[in-house]
């Protein structure tokens, strides 16, 4: 590119500046080459003209684009030069109030100078097991990276810590030992990391001072090294330190404090122990008054001495070496305040009586007399004498000075050796991270030998830093494999050759130390003679004689040769130290024992390697030879370890916060070596890209035909086009290289692409909106002319309307007129004709009433009177014929009875009963036809009284229409008079109403005036009510506020209860973790006791082993001598075995000879003298052979019981070779071993036996519930059939078997071999028959009887015959287990501990083991044994604990056990017997009651127990989860092409998991969707498993905002879009699982309020008071982290201005919360076991097979 295209219009560069070191300015035209000026327009509006060398013709630096601004890398940036990284740190420093930035391997630090909440364990935690380019620039970034490469290469690190005085090294130092303290674990011994950080307070307290420019600078070098195991946890450490600055001991520069641990001393002497020392306030001591500064803003001296005594506590030094330790330090301010008076030039003396002196030397142990003789004295020697002589005051204070300081240096050296050594492991070290907090290059208005040591220093630790950096570009380009060339840096071993090379400053500075009469003059002139001409980084001063100038890396310093001797030589006057050796003080005697060691550095503590050996002249080292020996013992240290570099940035003088001074900034950028790396890294290929990424990122310079599948070739003819020198960029295998402002030019080109783009579719838009604005208003103006022709039309209509209506209202008006007054007319006379018809027809009317009512009365009185006459005519007539019929009746009556006794009577009456019935029934019939003809007469008569009815009603009707018409008649027909008479009568009656209506008047007028003073009183007592009112309202007022008082008291209370109950639950988890450590312990000294036993236990055995062989080699002597008793009868054996075959032989041949039949004597016949001899000779010998052979078997048998016994113990011992050699013995035992498997042969076969009568037993069986069942089938059928085919059916049915069990059983036994033939098996057969014909007879009976019964309950019931299923009643189980005493151990071995969750939560109850345990339960609590009772639930939460604590990784191990220990919960609350829990049972289960035991207190066991078990839970889940949350809320594009990708430095990031599938938010829902299922399936209660939900939601939303607020590159509008779509997945995930309600959506609330803030307006106030509205779940700090990193990934988004952020802080000062940034991803919601009763009934519960509880049985 040529510099025409880059230095165009609107291009911005940098120029020089003299207070800002740079200022920006834009071309206000093009630049042209040969263009001697530049048109520049600064900032604030000035034009100026820059002129341009034309020799040179240097142009000034680029600015980079905006959005390459504020970038965590410097090395991102495309123009890498000065101007670019001073700028970059501005933004980031002052408007995003980030104080940490990468340039490439080095953190820049700048200190802020005030205190940031990015410390915290939650930041730890958040930076742990992360790569350093996946998070924000962080001191804990680098922390982790040296561990993670410790870890992994298995390779020392080291983390470099520089800067000045003032820059933050010593807290950069601490907050990374902190880091690798807090991330490993101790390694077996206690607290090694609070005692690796407790070495902090106690260096701070005696190396570090207050200066002009820090308040707590460390006046020495320190390299802490700290040690790791094998599994990396911290075991010890080592502490070097470099170079303790002495001098301040006796000296401080005005504003400026001696070393911290005196003003603690001064500041604490009022404490009892302290009152011995008789110290003061620090103004009264010489040594720390000088500074005029004891006082520093913000610091306790009395609480860092309390701090400082934990410190020395925890490291182990005891109270007496603290006290020992404050009584030099206190002796030596005493020593500061001895005067020295001055007698002559060469004399001078001390009091005797000097209190100062007089405290020194009691505080010291040493005669006062000697110490103020020596302090006033020097010895003298020479070869040939030793004298004294007097020294003047002035070499007496410098001898009472050196002497405070070589006492002060001896002390810091032995408090630095005993944490040396209280760090100090007794486990082998395999690793270590060393952390370097070495003093920075320094610069004032008079340098010494202190700055010249620290110069020096810093010269080779910049060069190691120049040489790694160069090292890792190398190495870059070669993994890549593109051409490189020699990158020229800066090499300062000249300088350093200058210094320590033969001949160099410190060679010289030695010489001269060793010369009698050497001084400052004397050596500045050999300086100068000697190197003044001979190297170009040495110089003299213009101006002076007595200094010398030395070209530094950083810059050139002039130093003062004043001083340099004295110090380099470090006298101290040896009497003076002999006077000391010689205390009764133990630790003064200690810091001066080694004297005859190499002391080295006063202030330096060996480490044991790498030192010089000892030689003669080790006591003289100088200072300089010390220091330089010390500082290449760390190079090589460093050089054998991965160096990491932090460069701490002091920002300004003032120690103003966030203030940066750009003058200063660039001084330290240049003396730390930041530029130079920039300066490297620019003169190679700074800027890299994978392909991947430029692919993404200039995607949109392309066209669609040029994307090719391989990116590789895609990037590569992109870039082809674009840039055309090819020079300027390079291919490596996997990124492509440019150099400095390549990728800048690129990053122009797309934003012009993006800007025409944008033109083009704002044109679009543009067009669409301004036709759409005029379509709508021509669509308006017709709209508003069609509604005004419309108006118009509608008012004409309108008046037409209303004239027609005013004539048709004038028409109708004056006919209403004409017909009211005819109407009127009208009515008159028809109203007097109306009455008077109706008089008449009234007259009429009443004439005909009188008549008819005067005929009803005649009638009605004529038929009572004729009523009465029938009745008492009838009246006697009855009376007659009752008389006379009583009369009849005696008569008949008498005869009757006379008839009755006769015989033929009742005959009469048999014959003549069936006449009678059939003359009943004939009457029955009768009377039934006349009760038909009877209400066949009663309807007729009802018709007819109907029919006169509605005749009468007709005629009714008649009269009534009459009497109206002849009212008509009368009302028509009215007289005159009548009608005069009646006005009359009416008017009268007027006048009468009129005076009423006057009375009524007075009378209402009295009724209003009492009703309106009955008003005002009311009035009053209502005015009255409405003050008691107000009262009451007054106190209702006060009563609610009291109420809502109560009610915030209730709150608080409630939110106290809630934070209780936290903080037990924490404790709870606390004291369960200390009693496993405290359980693990105690195993760990059982097992070594038990080891301990059993090595005794084995001595023991040793012991008796040595004497059962002893015992046994007196029982091997006499056996041998049975032995050789046994061979004597084994010999014996023989002989009889060998006599026993010559009889055999004998008889054989014998019967031979007698059976042959060539021989010519036939053989004797039997009964003959031969046989018969014959005979008694064979009867004999086989009588002698039975004896032989019974002898035979005794001594078998006999040798046998001797032998086997031994034998094992022969055959183990040493001489079993040997018994084994007796042949006859093996083969005695050959013989029992025969015999053993005869015997063994035996059994095996009574075991089959016994198998095959079992097997044969259990198909019985099985075919005998075969049959039963078919039985039951068959009853049940037959029950169904009528009466008749149920017993034919019963009757077939056991015939058919009968026959069946004959026929198989004649089958069987004619198959079966073994038995006798079926011939001798008829007999049984036949009596088999014969029993089944009987059981069949007595079946029929019994059917009989029971078809009869079966009769006579139908008969008795009338009921209807129903199918009826007989089945054999079950058992009632009473839900309880019975258990052996001492199975305890068994169930809960094969229920809890090798019970595999999986198996049992898929296939049975959910809360098996726990239903089956509280069963068990019950049955002790049925037994009333209480010790079963507690051993059982002892054993069972001691063998849960043992799961969890064995498997605590198994997320479902855990949650199977939390839901059954729930459930055990729930089952000791539910059959407590208490009412609150049974109120939930069924009556049933209210019968299953605990009834002799109650366990309330094992209820809370359970219950912490629970808690214990969901902590874990809790646990599982977020170690499952914390790996995916990220990866998958905010680092995955779920939404593609929303998300921008910028150009990144040299820390690329990384995923957060590597892996070929990435992790979207998918998986994290699979993830909590198993775990849902999971619980679920358990049985887990509803409400935990909600509890649990809202956890895991609140882990995610913790998480997810942690690293957001700690990744700067994830804070912009885009991913604000991503996190809210992701959180939208989330809730529609707690929707389809019905968990909207278990609080997890208000968990999200602060992400969700961040991902708006990320979105939402960000300009105006409104916006302000808006985002402060919005944004209640986020803390202040958080706000204002989110706003302050919001970073636009794309050119048109903008940066909060820190304008709108000032306001956000000012609205929400007043908010009372916590100030922490991060959110607490530890942090555990209180839980709370709801109880949840069960409805599974105990006594339906079965034990499966698979668990082998078989020893276990329901009761």
């Amino acid at each position: 590119m040529a510099a025409s295209e880059l230095y165009s219009k609107y291009a911005r560069v940098w120029l020089p500046d003299a207070e800002e070191v740079w200022k920006s300015a834009e071309l206000i035209k093009d630049y042209t080459p040969g263009d001697l000026t530049l048109s520049l327009q600064l900032e604030d509006g000035t034009t100026v003209e820059h002129k341009i060398d034309p020799r040179t013709n240097n142009l000034p630096p680029l600015r980079n684009p905006n959005i390459l601004v504020g970038e965590n890398d410097l090395t991102a940036l495309s123009y890498l030069h000065e101007p670019a990284v001073l700028h970059n740190l501005r933004v980031r420093f002052i408007d995003s109030k980030l104080i940490y930035t990468y340039c490439g391997i080095v953190l820049v630090a700048i200190n802020p100078y005030e205190s940031l909440p990015i410390y915290d364990t939650d930041i730890i935690n958040a930076y742990s097991g992360q790569n350093m380019g996946d998070m924000d620039p962080h001191i804990f970034a680098v922390a982790e990276e040296a561990y993670k490469q410790m870890a992994r290469n298995e390779r020392n690190q080291s983390i470099i810590v520089s800067g000045e005085s003032g820059a933050g090294k010593t807290v950069s130092a601490k907050y990374a030992m902190r880091y690798f303290a807090t991330v490993s674990c101790s390694s077996g011994e206690s607290n090694v990391e609070e005692r690796v950080l407790a070495s902090s307070p106690i260096m701070e307290a005696i190396g570090n001072a207050k200066t002009t420019r820090n308040d707590n600078s460390s006046r020495f070098g320190k390299y802490i090294a700290i040690g790791f195991d094998k599994k990396h946890c911290i075991i010890g450490a080592d502490m070097r330190t470099y170079l303790l600055e002495k001098s301040r001991v006796v000296y401080q520069a005005h504003g400026e404090r001696n070393y911290h641990i005196f003003y603690q001393l001064c500041a604490s002497s009022h404490l009892p122990e302290f009152k011995a020392f008789k110290l003061g306030c620090a103004d009264d001591f010489h040594c720390t008054n000088q500074g005029q500064s004891p006082v520093i803003d913000g610091v306790d001296d009395a609480k860092e001495m309390c701090n400082t005594r934990r410190a020395f506590s925890l490291l182990g030094i005891g109270e007496s070496d603290q006290m020992e330790i404050y009584q030099i330090l206190s002796a030596i301010l005493h020593l500061s305040n001895v005067e020295v008076k001055d007698h002559s030039a060469d004399r001078c003396s001390i009091s005797p009586d000097n209190s100062h002196l007089i405290v020194f030397c009691e505080l010291m142990g040493v005669p006062c007399e000697e110490m103020a003789h020596w302090l006033c004295h020097k010895k003298l020697k020479t070869t040939t004498e030793t004298y004294v002589k007097s020294v003047s005051k002035m070499n007496a204070v410098y001898g009472r000075d050196a002497l405070a300081k070589h006492i002060y240096a001896r002390l810091f050296s032995w408090i630095v050796g005993r944490i040396n050594h209280a760090l100090k492991s007794a486990v082998k070290q395999h690793s270590f991270i060393g952390v370097l907090d070495i003093y920075g290059f320094e610069t004032f208005d008079v340098n010494s030998f202190e700055q010249f040591c620290i110069n020096y220093a810093n010269e080779k630790l910049q060069q190691q830093f120049n040489l790694h950096v160069f090292k890792l570009e190398q190495e870059e380009y070669m993994k890549e494999e593109i051409p490189w060339t020699l990158i020229d840096f800066y090499d300062n071993q000249p300088c350093i050759n200058l210094i320590e090379a033969k001949l160099g400053i410190l060679d010289l500075l030695d010489e001269e130390c060793k010369m009698p009469k050497g001084s400052d003059d004397t050596w500045a002139q050999k300086l100068y003679n000697t190197l003044l001409k001979q190297n170009a980084h040495f110089d003299k001063p213009r101006l002076s004689n007595r200094a010398f100038i030395i070209h530094h890396f950083a810059d050139k310093v002039e130093y003062q040769c004043e001083g340099f001797l004295e110090k380099n030589k470090d006298t101290v006057n040896e009497e003076q130290i002999n006077v000391l050796k010689h205390s009764k003080f133990d630790l003064l005697l200690k810091l001066f024992e080694d004297d005859e060691k190499p002391t080295g550095s006063p202030s330096k503590r060996s480490s044991g390697t790498g030192r010089a050996g000892p030689s003669q002249r080790d006591n003289k080292k100088t200072v300089g030879l010390q220091f330089r020996q010390s500082l290449h013992l760390l190079m090589d240290t460093l050089n054998a370890t991965t160096p990491h570099y932090v460069r701490c940035i002091k920002p300004n003088d003032d120690k103003a916060p966030f203030t940066l001074d750009p003058v200063r900034a660039v001084q330290q950028l240049r003396a730390c070596g930041i530029l130079e790396t920039i300066r490297i890294s620019a003169a190679g290929f700074p800027s890299r890209w994978t392909y991947q990424e430029f692919f993404s990122r200039y995607r949109v310079l392309m066209k669609q035909k040029d994307a090719l599948p391989d990116r590789k070739q895609t990037c590569k003819n992109l870039l082809e086009k674009l840039i055309k020198d090819q020079e300027k960029y390079q291919f490596g295998k996997n990124k492509i290289f440019f150099r400095a402002g390549q990728v800048a030019y690129l990053e122009k080109l797309r934003s012009d692409k993006l800007r025409m783009a944008c033109v083009r579719i704002q044109k679009t838009i543009r067009c669409w909106l301004a036709r759409k604005k005029y379509l709508r208003m021509k669509e308006s103006a017709i709209t508003i002319q069609k509604h005004v022709r419309g108006h118009q039309a509608r008012r004409y209509v309108e008046f037409m309307r209303q004239t027609r209506a005013a004539v048709i209202i004038q028409r109708n008006v004056r006919m209403w007129a004409r017909r009211r007054r005819y109407q009127q007319q009208r009515s008159a006379a028809l109203t007097i004709q109306c009455f008077w018809r109706a008089y008449l027809a009234r007259k009429q009317y009443y004439k005909l009433m009188y008549e008819q009512k005067a005929v009803v009365i005649q009638r009605w009185v004529k038929g009572w009177l004729v009523k009465r006459h029938y009745r008492r005519i009838l009246a006697a007539v009855i009376l007659l014929q009752s008389c006379v019929r009583r009369m009849r009746a005696r008569k008949e009556l008498k005869k009757l009875k006379v008839d009755a006794r006769s015989v033929e009577h009742f005959k009469k009456l048999n014959v003549g009963m069936e006449n009678k019935i059939m003359q009943l029934q004939h009457k029955l019939i009768e009377q039934h036809k006349e009760n038909r003809e009877l209400s066949e007469k009663l309807s007729s008569v009802e018709k007819t009284q109907n029919t006169d009815r509605d005749r009468q009603s007709k005629e009714i009707e008649n009269l009534r229409r009459s009497e109206q018409e002849a009212r008509a008649k009368a009302e028509t027909l009215p007289s005159l008079l009548e009608q005069l008479s009646f006005l009359q009568h009416e008017l009268e009656q007027t006048r009468r109403e009129k005076e009423d209506l006057e009375e009524h008047t007075k009378a209402y007028k009295e009724q209003t005036q009492q009703v309106v003073d009955e008003l005002n009183m009311k009035n009053t007592s209502l005015n009255n009510n409405i003050d008691e009112l107000n009262k009451q309202i007054v106190e209702q007022a006060q009563q609610l506020t009291e109420i809502k008082t109560n009610v915030d008291n209730t709150k608080q209370l409630e939110k106290d209860l809630t934070e209780e109950r936290s903080r037990y639950q924490t404790l709870l988890s606390e004291h369960l973790h200390l009693e496993e450590r405290h359980r693990d312990l105690k195993e760990e000294m059982d097992l070594n006791i038990l080891i301990c036993e059993e090595i005794h236990q084995q001595m023991l055995a040793l012991q008796r082993r040595v004497k059962e062989l002893e015992q046994d080699k007196q029982s091997l002597l006499q056996q041998l001598d049975k032995r050789e008793e046994a061979q004597q009868e084994k010999a014996k054996r023989h002989e009889l075995e060998s006599e026993n075959k010559k009889l055999k032989q004998d008889l054989n041949e014998l019967r031979k000879s007698l059976t042959t039949e060539s021989t010519d004597l036939m053989p004797p016949a039997p009964g003959s003298m031969p046989y018969d001899v014959l005979m008694e000779q064979l009867t004999s010998s086989n009588e002698e052979l039975e004896m032989r052979k019974e002898e035979v078997l005794l001594l078998r048998s006999h040798m046998v019981r001797q032998e086997v016994r031994p034998l094992d113990f022969l055959l183990n011992s040493t001489c079993s070779l040997q018994v084994l050699k007796n042949g006859e013995l093996w083969l005695a035992y050959e013989g029992l071993k025969e015999t053993n498997r005869l015997l063994e042969c035996q059994m095996q076969e009574q075991d089959r036996v016994h198998s095959d009568k079992c097997r044969t037993l259990v198909e019985e069986v099985k075919k005998l519930k075969g049959e039963k069942e078919q039985q039951q089938k068959l009853l049940a059928q037959s029950l169904l059939l009528p009466e008749d085919a149920r017993i034919e059916a019963s009757l077939n049915h056991e015939i058919t078997r009968l026959t069946k069990e004959n026929l198989v059983g004649l089958l069987t036994v004619s198959l079966d071999p073994q038995h006798i033939s079926l011939i001798h098996i008829l007999p049984e057969l036949m009596e088999q028959g014969e029993k089944q014909d009987k059981t069949i007879r007595k079946l029929k009976k019994q059917l009989k009887l029971y078809m009869k019964k079966r009769k006579s309950s139908v008969s008795v019931t009338n009921a209807s015959v129903r199918a009826v299923n007989i089945t054999r009643k079950e058992k009632e189980y009473r839900g309880m287990l019975e258990y052996r005493e001492g199975d305890e151990s068994w169930l809960l071995k094969n229920l809890v501990t090798d019970l595999k969750p999986r198996g049992v939560a898929v296939s049975f109850t959910p809360g098996l083991p726990a239903y089956i345990i509280f069963m068990c339960l019950r049955y002790a609590d049925n037994v009333n044994d209480d010790q079963r009772v507690s051993s059982l639930l002892n054993a069972t939460i001691s063998s849960i604990k043992g799961v969890i604590k064995r498997r605590g990784n198994d997320f479902e191990v855990v949650s199977f056990w939390l839901a059954n220990t729930c459930r055990i919960l729930h089952c000791l609350k539910q059959y407590s017997g208490d009412e609150v829990f049974m109120m939930h049972n069924t009556p049933k289960q209210n019968e299953h009651c605990l009834a002799n035991f109650e366990l309330s207190e094992y209820q809370q066991v359970f219950g912490d127990l629970a808690i214990q078990i969901y902590r874990q839970l809790i646990k599982c889940m977020e170690d499952i989860l914390q790996p995916l949350i990220v990866a998958s809320m905010l680092e995955h594009e779920t939404i593609q092409g929303v998300l921008g990708s910028k150009p990144t430095g040299l820390r690329k990031k990384s995923p957060s998991i590597t892996g070929e599938e990435a992790v979207t938010v998918e998986v994290l829902l699979q993830r909590l969707s198993l775990f849902h299922s999971t619980m679920s399936q358990h049985g887990l209660d509803a409400d935990l498993i909600k509890q649990a939900v809202k956890q895991q939601f609140y882990i995610i939303c913790a998480v997810t905002l942690n690293h957001l607020l700690l990744r700067k590159e994830m804070c912009s509008w885009s991913k604000g879009l991503q996190i809210r779509y992701n959180v939208w997945q989330l809730e529609e995930w707690l929707t389809e699982r019905e968990l909207t309600d278990c609080g997890a959506k208000e968990a999200l609330e602060p992400l969700i309020q961040a991902a708006q803030l990320l979105q939402i307006k960000k300009k105006t106030e409104a916006d302000a008071r808006a985002i402060c509205t919005m944004s209640t779940a986020l803390t202040t700090s958080q706000i204002l982290k989110v706003l302050t990193l919001y970073t636009p990934v794309i050119e048109f988004e903008e940066r909060v201005t820190t304008g709108f952020i000032e306001t956000i802080k000012n609205l929400l000062k007043d908010r009372g919360e916590s100030a922490a940034l991060m959110m607490d991803t530890k942090k555990i919601f209180s839980v709370t076991v709801p109880f949840t009763p069960s409805s599974v009934a105990l006594e339906t519960i079965q034990i499966p097979a698979s668990l082998k509880l078989s020893f276990l049985t329901r009761i």
